[in-house]
């Protein structure tokens, strides 16, 4: 077992598992968040403290009903990255997910795209949810193709709505629905988790 630790495991792959956040896992969200190559495709912009990140975490853990995050660890036991379930609507059977790979040797290499899999699955066929939005801002083309390869399709935009690299970018909104997803799910299981 490494430092990390992966003796819980919430949802696994055949390459990740999600489980879910600890305390001990603070110093990797910190790193994270003040990573400027990871936050240049984040709304977030100011640095963040350590008191922040573990208000962050105890916020969390008191309001499962709505948000739900997963820390992303690799079956070798090494911690990459989060992702989550955030305003779940249980009337409306929706929720917005939310993703970072802090770990920058994991980019492109399939571990968003798994671990995203992983959660869509728990969010339409455990929590009986319909339908997941996300949204991206326009220059990510890496976190747009991954989210299409995840069934998503864009729904619109917010024109020049956040500032980044000296100018004004779009927010794309994209969303996928369960019908439309579970034919995905079946291929991307079978070709990538058995």
């Amino acid at each position: 077992m490494s430092e990390h630790g992966t003796a819980v495991a919430f949802l696994k792959g055949k390459r990740v598992i999600l489980r879910p956040l600890l305390r001990q896992d603070i110093p990797h969200l910190l790193k994270w968040i003040n990573d400027e190559d990871v936050t240049q495709y984040l709304a977030t912009y100011l640095p963040m403290m350590e008191a922040d990140e573990e208000k962050w975490v105890d916020d969390l853990a008191k309001d499962k009903q709505a948000n739900l995050v997963f820390l992303i660890v690799t079956t070798e036991g090494k911690s990459i990255g989060t992702m989550g379930l955030h305003r779940i609507s249980w009337k409306d059977r929706v929720a917005t997910t939310g993703a970072l790979i802090g770990e920058k040797d994991y980019w492109g290499k399939g571990y968003g795209t798994e671990s995203k899999m992983l959660l869509l699955n728990y969010a339409f066929n455990t929590l009986n949810l319909r339908k997941i939005c996300s949204s991206v801002l326009a220059y990510n083309r890496r976190s747009y193709a991954y989210q299409v390869k995840c069934g998503y399709r864009e729904e619109g935009r917010r024109r020049r709505q956040f500032y980044r690299k000296g100018r004004y970018w779009d927010e794309v909104f994209m969303a996928v629905f369960k019908e439309d997803w579970l034919p995905l799910w079946r291929k991307y299981r079978k070709i990538h988790l058995q």
